[in-house]
């Protein structure tokens, strides 16, 4: 050993990280968590919205190819338990969903990302976190844009048990405040057995549902889901004794359209990072200008911003 101090010594590039320190991976059980309280890394002083326009416009220019974020955490899992049958827990902030759950993080969640796969409901919550942490919280926007928790309203317990899954979304109504202001309440809507991820957006104050699908087709596919919306809706209005009553308008947005059987779940994730970016409650029919279509790199952005996230925070 002391023969090599001073001498060169190659290293693979792929394991050369500048400018970063490898965090601590402490192992976490199911049901004790890991405590998320880190402050925004947007000024509670910015202009709501602002830093989200700069921010959408940073696009990856290796389109289809790993960066060096993902090679990182890849690596970074490969090294833990998880690869192991382990799994994480994390908390997340009160304010996401209206209440405090956890998500469980496994092995197959984060192959999810790493292949390009067809995403569940864990990965679509823990983005929807992280635009919460790094994009909302601290801001106005809280109070413009809102989430519904895809594993409490989807098509299977609809099915189920319709009227509990109509009760759950008035309680995620009530818990937001009056909204006689325009709002947004994003419900990530999943067919069912890993099925089909589609957008519904609720504006409460002008009783107008959005629907976005990346695939062809509108809300008819899904009667019983339209059917729990509509109803939760009424009855909201009911408690909270509305009187200017009218018809609910359902808008079906021509949104960007996938090109294969496994990118709706990014999709989804896009239209509601492209709707708070751009801070818009009205969405057009035509969609936004902005963003006519997507490309990969569009998606490849968000699956390096998740990944730096997941790092950041220490969840591996």
């Amino acid at each position: 050993m002391r023969d090599a101090v001073g001498s060169f010594v190659g290293w693979p590039s792929d394991l050369i990280f500048p400018d970063a320190e490898t965090p601590t991976r402490p192992t976490h059980k199911v049901g004790k968590g890991i405590s998320r309280r880190i402050e925004s890394v947007a000024s509670q002083k910015e202009v709501p919205g602002r830093k989200l326009k700069s921010a959408a416009k940073d696009i990856p220019t290796t389109s289809g190819t790993k960066s060096q974020i993902m090679m990182r955490l890849e690596k970074m899992v490969d090294e833990s338990d998880i690869m192991h049958g382990a799994i994480r827990s994390i908390d997340f902030d009160e304010g996401v969903f209206g209440a405090a759950p956890f998500e469980i993080i496994a092995k197959e969640d984060m192959q999810q990302l790493f292949e390009h796969d067809e995403l569940g409901i864990a990965v679509i919550h823990t983005y929807i976190w992280y635009m919460y942490v790094t994009l909302m919280r601290g801001t106005k926007l809280c109070n413009r844009f809102n989430f519904i928790a895809a594993s409490r309203i989807n098509a299977m317990l609809i099915t189920k048990n319709p009227t509990s899954v109509k009760n759950d979304l008035v309680d995620r109504f009530m818990a937001a405040g009056d909204n006689t202001t325009p709002s947004l309440y994003f419900l990530p809507f999943n067919s069912g057995n890993g099925g089909h991820w589609v957008l519904v957006a609720m504006d409460l104050s002008r009783l107008i549902v959005y629907y976005l699908d990346s695939l062809s087709g509108d809300w008819s596919k899904y009667p019983s889901m339209k059917k729990t919306v509509d109803a939760a809706i009424i009855k909201f209005r009911l408690k909270k004794n509305y009187r200017n009553r009218k018809d609910i308008t359902w808008v079906r947005v021509q949104c960007p359209q996938q090109n294969n059987s496994v990118d709706c779940g990014f999709f989804v994730l896009r239209f509601m990072r492209d709707i708070i970016a751009l801070n818009r409650i009205d969405i057009p029919k035509l969609y936004f200008e902005e963003y006519k279509s997507y490309s990969r790199a569009h998606l490849d952005e968000m699956k390096d911003e998740l990944c730096q996230f997941i790092v950041d925070q220490r969840i591996i």
